[in-house]
């Protein structure tokens, strides 16, 4: 208001101003109009005047008044609807917050692990439904309280919450008793709060443990299953050798052959002292069998030793000329066996003995191949490959035996039972190398890969982690 009154006297002065010089020296005399014939004051026509002039102020600052409260209510209007849409807004942002803050509440309640929040008193500020649960107090009760208080068998200690919130960093804690239950414990410091603070959180892992251990347990037990089929097969063809030796020598016996020859050379004593060396030797590859399985038994150990990994391939490859030999008289030692190690090799952390089997079942495995069938003319030959690259040891072991099929590569590293009695040929203890697959891969946390083809044969591609 008081604004416009200054614009309107403004306008006044700079009306004056404009005015022509005559205009202004004419209503600078003005004064001569409100005197009569004698020359005094007429008062009646100042005065009328001057409530003219008033009339005129007054139409104008009423139009002034006007204007400026159609302004003020256009402002006033505008600044309602601005009100009320930014009520909405906040209705809107308030539902939404309150919405997120229900969403993230349900989620809190229904996660599957006990969840507790506290401040840096150890009072609970959180406390879920799965909490509810395990520890038999209610939400409600729980707020406010002191954790320890409400819930004293729990397997935390202040020590350990006061270690997050100093460090400024979760704390990892696994806490099980073997067979009965297992848990996985995390403590979360509170980032960007007011008041230090911390979440807890507790997951009941027991089940995935045990059922994780029982696949372990099958597939071990498998491995184990593999390696007891092997030995077997191992054993059983010198001793069916030695069987037919005997049973050679017994017809010999009844025959009455050996009488007759009394003190003369025949083809008969011949024979004789042929089935007994054979029997001999085979007899001496059974005890090779027998010893490495007791080797094995007994000096296997839980804990990793250092050890050079081609000390361990030289031990298998010894193994295997021990007690490799086919029913038709052909030995691992008749294979050509070429070595490349790599210079300064590192020491690797392995169960020896298990990775030594690993090899030996390898070795098994190409020996078998390459007494069904050679891929060329060349002689049987295996290739050992052994290098360094970065963190890891590669071991590659090639041969030119028979070929593996598509459908033998995909089933070559599962347990060797099924069944699947469509395919037998695949089912066989001998074409199976889960033994050394899971020596590999579970016991050294290694990889473990075939490739098999016509030109270039098989090969077994083993990379172990020198820091396991």
């Amino acid at each position: 208001m008081q604004r416009s009154v200054n614009r309107f006297f403004y306008l006044v002065i700079a009306a004056l101003l404009l005015l022509p010089s005559s205009a202004l020296h004419a209503s600078l005399n003005l004064g001569q109009y409100f005197k009569d014939e004698r020359g005094s004051t007429n008062w009646q026509y100042v005065a009328n005047f001057s409530s003219g002039v008033l009339i005129i102020i007054l139409s104008v600052v009423a139009l002034i008044l006007l204007l400026t409260w159609r302004k003020a209510h256009r402002a006033n209007r505008e600044l309602t609807l601005i009100r009320n849409e930014l009520e909405l807004r906040v209705e809107k942002r308030t539902a939404e917050l309150k919405a997120s803050e229900s969403y993230i509440t349900n989620i809190l309640r229904s996660l599957p692990l006990m969840l507790v929040g506290l401040n840096h008193k150890g009072q609970i500020t959180h406390w879920n439904r799965q909490a509810e649960e395990i520890a038999g107090v209610s939400t409600v009760k729980a707020l406010g309280m002191d954790l320890w208080q409400i819930y004293p068998t729990i397997n935390i200690t202040p020590a350990q919450i006061t270690q997050a919130l100093n460090s400024n960093e979760p704390v990892y804690i696994k806490q099980s008793q073997s067979g009965l239950y297992y848990f996985n414990i995390t403590i979360y410091p509170l980032q960007g709060q007011d008041e230090p603070g911390a979440v807890i959180l507790i997951d009941d892992v027991t089940q995935k443990i045990l059922a994780e251990n029982m696949l372990v347990h099958n597939d071990k037990i498998a491995s184990m299953g593999e390696l007891a089929a092997t030995m077997a097969h191992d054993i059983n063809a010198p001793l069916q050798a030695i069987l037919f030796d005997l049973s050679s020598f017994q017809s010999l016996l009844a025959s009455g052959k050996l009488m007759q020859a009394q003190n003369e050379t025949s083809q008969e004593i011949e024979r004789l002292n042929h089935l007994l060396a054979d029997a001999s030797e085979k007899g001496r590859n059974v005890a090779a069998i027998i010893n490495n399985l007791l080797t094995f038994a007994r000096q296997r150990t839980d804990k990793k030793l250092l050890a050079q990994v081609p000390d361990l391939l030289e031990h298998a490859l010894q193994l295997a000329g021990d007690v490799l030999i086919s029913t038709n008289s052909f030995r691992f030692s008749d294979i050509q066996i070429i070595k490349h190690y790599d210079d300064n090799l590192p020491t690797l952390p392995c169960y020896n003995i298990e990775l030594q089997q690993a090899f030996l079942s390898l070795f098994r495995h190409a020996f078998d191949a390459i007494a069904e069938g050679k891929l060329t003319s060349e002689p049987a030959r295996i290739r050992i490959h052994v290098s360094k690259s970065y963190d890891t040891l590669w071991v590659r072991i090639n041969h030119n035996g028979k070929p593996l099929s598509d459908e033998e590569q995909m089933a070559l590293f599962e347990p060797f039972f099924s069944n699947d009695e469509s395919s037998p040929h695949i089912n066989e203890a001998g074409k199976r190398l889960s033994f050394a697959y899971f020596i590999i891969t579970e016991q050294h946390e290694g990889h473990m890969a075939v490739t098999s083809d016509t030109e270039s044969g098989t090969t077994f591609h083993m990379q172990l982690n020198l820091d396991s």
